[in-house]
């Protein structure tokens, strides 16, 4: 029986994941499997990809043969340089970021939001101040000497 390693398809239309599994060759590419070894996710940024190393071993060290994408997903993880024996098992897999806690979420929201309102109050606090200083449709400032009431007198004169 000619054994390989490939991937079977699952997922919605336009969101697919992929097992990678062990199979008979002759089988379809969805039907009955001998094992599953892994995960790829390519929709993911980065792409998770995740593959029990030593079941990975086994099956390569009794003949199973890859296909060109999961022989490409071994390269990725190491997988394939420790089953040729080369030096550089590490791989290139590329890790997501770790998920912050809810806490963690909550507090920078609370954060943000802190900033963005003692920003807002001091741009309201400089308008005021503005206004203050120079209020649009004001009258002159009385002359020395003179009481406000004296001023609107001869304003209302002129007039």
């Amino acid at each position: 029986m000619a054994v390989k390693i490939r991937l079977k398809r699952m997922g919605k239309i336009r969101a697919p994941f992929y097992r990678v599994v062990v199979a008979d060759s002759r089988k379809k590419r969805d039907g009955a499997v001998i094992e599953e070894i892994g995960k790829y996710h390519p929709t993911e940024n980065p792409s998770v990809i995740e593959i029990d190393s030593e079941r990975a071993q086994y099956w390569l060290g009794v003949g199973a043969q890859p296909s060109e994408q999961v022989a490409a997903l071994l390269k990725v993880t190491g997988d394939w340089a420790k089953f040729k024996g080369e030096g550089d098992a590490a791989g290139s897999l590329k890790t997501a970021e770790a998920k912050k806690s809810a806490e963690e979420l909550i507090a920078e929201a609370d954060k943000a939001a802190t900033e963005s309102r003692d920003g807002a109050k001091k741009a309201k606090a400089d308008e005021q101040a503005e206004a203050a200083d120079v209020a649009p449709g004001s009258e002159e400032a009385p002359a020395e000497g003179e009481t406000t009431e004296d001023a609107e007198a001869a304003a209302t004169d002129e007039a």
